[in-house]
């Protein structure tokens, strides 16, 4: 059975989609991060990303966003390319960086209500701080937050909006054991309704079959 934080995830919505990669390359700076790479996510799958520092995971992450360039290659949703509309590509996923966009002079709930409107959910808000253990919280304003509160307000938006296509970047970072098994709930009940998941993590959430995908760095920044 669904349990409702999984349901949270989600809305309820049933989601379909591929997401594939096609002989990409990225470069920064003029440095070649990877080249020749492939993956493919149908719905419901999940794919995780692992390398040493500097092999590509974020930028891989913001590739998939459309955020940054190609170098070569393509990336395609349900077989066409996600550079013939990047606005629609973009409506249809959640990014989680490294960056907070947590706005302090906000409370717990003012924050998420404020992202939860942008997304057409402003009755998802209670689930969503519920998913995260953080419903005790809603009324602090976000300034007095730990760092570990701080990053779960900022993963309450995945489960406060539903999108098809979640790309997180080492989101397991500065949260407890309990917050790392609520992330893990709240990814399941993603894939279980149909959602595709992208996650730079070291760590087990518990993804059952999900791919993985090693990144390591080129010859050319191992010789640097």
């Amino acid at each position: 059975m669904t349990d409702q934080t999984e349901v949270a995830a989600n809305g309820g919505r049933v989601f379909e989609g591929r997401f594939a990669a096609e002989q990409i390359a990225c470069v920064r700076g003029e440095r070649l991060v990877f080249r020749d790479l492939d993956f493919e996510l149908e719905t419901g799958g999940a794919l995780i990303l692992r390398g040493p520092n500097g092999s590509g995971k974020s930028s891989l992450l913001r590739l998939a966003t459309g955020l940054l360039p190609l170098e070569a290659g393509v990336l395609t949703w349900d077989g066409e390319n996600i550079g013939d509309d990047v606005a629609g590509h973009r409506a249809r996923l959640h990014y989680v960086s490294h960056q907070d966009p947590v706005k302090p002079a906000f409370t717990v709930q003012e924050n998420l209500a404020f992202w939860a409107a942008l997304g057409g959910q402003p009755d998802a808000v209670s689930g969503a701080l519920a998913a995260f253990g953080i419903a005790d919280l809603a009324d602090v304003p976000a300034r007095f937050l730990s760092a570990g509160q701080r990053r779960r307000l900022n993963l309450a938006r995945i489960a406060a909006v539903p999108t098809a296509l979640w790309l997180l970047d080492e989101p397991t970072v500065g949260l407890d054991d309990l917050a790392v098994e609520a992330l893990g709930r709240v990814i399941r009940g993603h894939r279980a309704r149909g959602g595709l998941v992208m996650v730079a993590t070291h760590l087990d959430l518990g993804l059952a079959d999900a791919k993985v995908l090693t990144l390591a760095r080129p010859p050319s920044a191992e010789a640097a």
